[in-house]
Parts: structure tokens; sequence; C-alpha cells
């Protein structure tokens, strides 16, 4: 018998999660920071989609056609679901990439996304995977992919070895991989307990499983105890992508961009006297010990004159995505925690800070008084989008097209909040993309489309729901019991929500 799962864990499903980075929105910001000309997004596609959330919302929230490919039934038929309900017209398949690849359709893509798959598969997958881009995306379309990454995994690859190979020979048969998880990782902080010398030697292993073993298991599953798990070099996955035909353009993940944030004055130095590239991009994994590799690479890379490129930066439109309040002027890169400037962050914040979408030239002529130059401001907008605080913005043709597909799958969501909090996004026609929305602001939006208003209101409602189902609250990490409680409790988030959230979320069109 053919073994479909090809040795990837598929006794339980992934988990729900959104992935920015996946959004093409995205990519135009990213590549005119490099100098980069990037495509029109007319067609795009998702290899390994998990539960389609990323793949939905992306559909949903734009005009661009999506397909996609995940070889778990299960997961595949929860993505067709959620493509129905938005209308979006999403083609999700739950087909081996060598299958999905041999199909008649779909046509050429402007955009090829992977998140958390290249790590987790075999080489003959692999191989697939850059003929299935060689032949299918298009000359000058951008693929987006994450790996894990040497240098960043070198210490912890050994243990990782053996968390799996005691989840396989000593973990209980038919009690499931979560079973086996767990018993890793007990087996793992007893050995700790005995002071092995490769702990001494590598003593960030410690505090590394110390937050493994704080996550998600059915992720640690995935992530983990697959029976794939390759992370290579930069320079491995380029040799990989050559026959594809594409080149390195940027990091999809903003943070890289800001070098002041990763590098230290005099390693900026030096990696200024590599004159190739490729290995410049070698080298500064080893100076901030990647671990783990987000980017674009394209067919094709064209650069932007200077001229373009400033003119293109001033017409791009962002806006904020989080509170004035909630944002703390500092932002985290290979170096740590860094303060940025209040003398150029506060001014750009608080004009943004009526959630309404402005273009960078815009920003620029207001701030220009305040002795903020358009680099800095740049720099800026890069940060502020890469710490979760601001967003690219759709033009508003388009999202007037995306708003009557998002609705339907965000009333969907909404409603699944009723019985769960598994899915903790809803999707913005304004942003093109995910955001994140717990379980009681979604129970508090289905309330306020009821018709109810008041924070009592709202309160009563959600208590009604949680209570029919034994559910109850949990505040400071005590379960609320009575009535009286949950109700105070929840009435005060249903205050705090209507004051803080709710002008934010019908800014980006979600309520």
């Amino acid at each position: 018998m053919t073994d479909w799962t090809s040795g990837y864990i598929a006794d339980i499903d992934y988990t729900y999660g959104y992935y920015q980075e996946l959004n093409p929105l995205r990519v135009k910001l990213a590549f005119l920071n490099a100098g980069l000309i990037s495509p029109e997004m007319g067609s795009a596609c998702e290899l390994g989609f998990g539960q389609g959330i990323s793949a939905n919302f992306h559909a949903a929230a734009s005009v661009t056609q999506w397909h996609g490919t995940d070889f778990n039934p299960s997961q595949a038929g929860f993505g067709q679901e959620l493509a129905a309900i938005s209308g979006s017209g999403a083609k999700l398949y739950d087909e081996a990439f060598a299958d999905f690849a041999n199909r008649p359709e779909p046509a050429d893509f402007d955009y090829i996304g992977l998140h958390g798959i290249w790590s987790w598969i075999s080489d003959e997958n692999r191989a697939v995977i850059v003929d299935f881009i060689r032949r299918k995306l298009k000359v000058g379309g951008v693929l987006y992919i994450s790996y894990n990454t040497l240098p960043g995994w070198a210490a912890f690859a050994p243990m990782r070895h053996l968390m799996t190979q005691h989840a396989e020979v000593i973990g209980a048969e038919g009690h499931g991989i979560v079973s086996r998880v767990g018993g890793a990782l007990d087996f793992t902080e007893k050995l700790l307990a005995t002071n092995p010398a490769y702990i001494r030697a590598n003593a960030q292993i410690t505090e590394r499983l110390k937050n493994i073993s704080e996550q998600n298991r059915h992720y640690l599953a995935h992530e983990y105890f697959n029976r794939d798990w390759h992370p290579m070099h930069f320079a491995t996955m380029a040799e990989w992508l050559a026959p594809a035909k594409v080149s390195y353009a940027c990091s999809a993940y903003y943070p890289d961009h800001i070098d002041a944030l990763n590098l230290t004055v005099e390693q900026q130095a030096f990696l200024k006297e590599i004159p190739d590239s490729m290995f410049r991009e070698s080298v500064r994994d080893f100076m901030v010990n990647q671990q783990f590799r987000r980017d674009y690479w394209v067919k094709g890379a064209r650069k932007l004159s200077a001229l373009s490129q400033t003119e293109m930066l001033r017409v791009q439109r962002v806006m904020l995505i989080t509170n004035r309040q909630d944002i703390s002027l500092k932002a985290t890169g290979a170096l740590g925690e860094a303060d940025m400037s209040e003398a150029i962050y506060s001014p750009i914040i608080d004009l943004l800070a009526d959630y309404k979408p402005r273009t960078l030239g815009w920003i620029e002529q207001s701030v220009r008084d305040k002795g903020v130059t358009f680099a800095q401001l740049t720099q800026a907008v890069m940060i502020l989008a890469g710490t979760g605080h601001l967003a690219a913005v759709q033009d508003d043709a388009l999202i007037t097209k995306a708003k009557k597909h998002t609705d339907k799958l965000n009333a969907h969501l909404i409603d699944k909040a009723r019985g769960n909090g598994e899915i903790s996004y809803l999707v913005s026609p304004v942003t093109g993309g995910g955001v994140t929305v717990g379980r009681f602001q979604q129970l508090f939006l289905l309330t306020l489309s009821q018709g109810k208003k008041q924070p009592a209101d709202l309160a009563a409602q959600v208590w009604q729901v949680l209570n029919v189902q034994g559910q109850k609250l949990v505040k400071e990490g005590k379960t609320l019991e009575t009535d009286e409680q949950n109700l105070a409790e929840l009435t005060e988030r249903a205050q705090i929500f209507i004051e803080k959230s709710l002008p934010l979320l019908k800014a980006l069109q979600i309520a």
C-alpha cells in the first residue's frame, strides 16, 4: 500500500494559523524598499495550505485568482468549505504535489507561496516543487518560501533527533502522536536534569526546550516529529532553486530589511566588503545565527531607478492597524530590543491614529516640519509594518470588490466562534489579509450584528453562549465560578472592545 502521507504527520490536523507573509500585498512594499519591480498579482498559488486559512483570506480579500493543494483531505475539505462560503472562487485541492503539478490547469502564476513546507518534506517532493515553480511561475513572478535555516538549527538538531527517536521507539503504540510528543518532552526534561555534557556545551538548548514545552502539541507534532526535517543553508536553498530560474530578491520578514536592528556597525562594514550578494547573505546568517528564513525569490529581477523607486513609494498607501496607546516605541531584531526615536515615530503614528489610509507622500509632507526625512519615514514604515502596527492598503476599487467576499467569510467564522476559539483571525478587504481577532471579540461582533449595543447587553448575550456549553472565563489564572463574576468580567471586556477595538475593526471594514 502506498503511504500517501510521505512521512508527514497526518493523524492530527494542522493548527488554524494565519501567516501574513503569504499575503501578496506585502510583496510590493518589500520590493519597493529593495528597489525592485513587483508584478501585478492576477493569479496565485499556495502549496501545502494546511487548513486553508491564509489561502482563503487572501482569495476573499483580493481580486487575485487563487489555487492551491494540501495532501490532507480533511484539511482540504475545510479549505474548500471556506472557499464556497466566501464565494471567492478559490480552487483548492487535496492532491500530492506531483499530482497537482501535472494538472492541465491552473495556468501560470504571478505568485507562488509555501510556508512551513520545504523543511519538512523529502528531496523527491522538493524536486517536484522546483519543477512546478520552473514551469508555472511567470516571468517576473514572485516565489515566497520559508524554511528552517542553518546555522541557527545546528545546535538543536541532535536534540530534535533524540525526541523523534523517543517518540518512535519508546512512545506507546496506539496512543497517538500528541501523546508521544508529550512523552518525548517529559523524557528530555529528565535528561536535562542529569546535566549531560551536550547541554553544558550548548547552554541555549535548555531555554529552547522550555519554550517548546509551552507550545501547542499539534503544532509541535508537525514542526518537529515528521520523518523529514531538513534545515539548510541559504546557499543550499539557492542551489535547489537554480533550475527554476529564480533569484533571491529580499526578505519577506520586514525587520530583516533594517540592518541597524540586526547587525553591529562592524558587521555592516564587513558585509559591505563582500562583492557577491549571495555569499553575503550566507555570511549574514552566521552573524545573526539565522534559524528561520522567510524569503522572496523572483523569476527575472528588475531594478527600479532611484527616481522610480521614490515616486512609487510616495504613492504607496498604508494605515495603522494597532491602537495608538498600545504601540510601544521598541523594535526587536537579532541584536535584541531597540528604542525607536520618538521624534521620528510619534509624529507618524499620531497622523495615522485615525485609522485612515494615507500615502507615504502625504505623510512625508505632513511631518516635514518635524524634521523627518523621507528615508527616515520609509524605514519607520518598514519597522512599524514589521512589528505588526501598520499595513499596506489596497486601492479603494479593490476593497469594494473584495468586501462582499470577506463579509461572508467573516460572518461564517464569527458564527463558528460560538463553539470554540480555534480561529482567532478575521479577514480585512482593506489590508488584503488576516487580522488577529480573539474569540470574545468575535462574539461581541456577533452580538452587535444582532442589534445589541451596550456593554452589558453584549456581555449578557456572550455569557448565554458560554454558559449553555458549561464554559467559564478565567481571570488571573482563576476560573470565575458564578454568573455575576462572569458577567462582570465580560462587561468590562465589552466596554474595552467598544472603546478600543471596534473603531479599528470598522476602519478595516471587518465590523
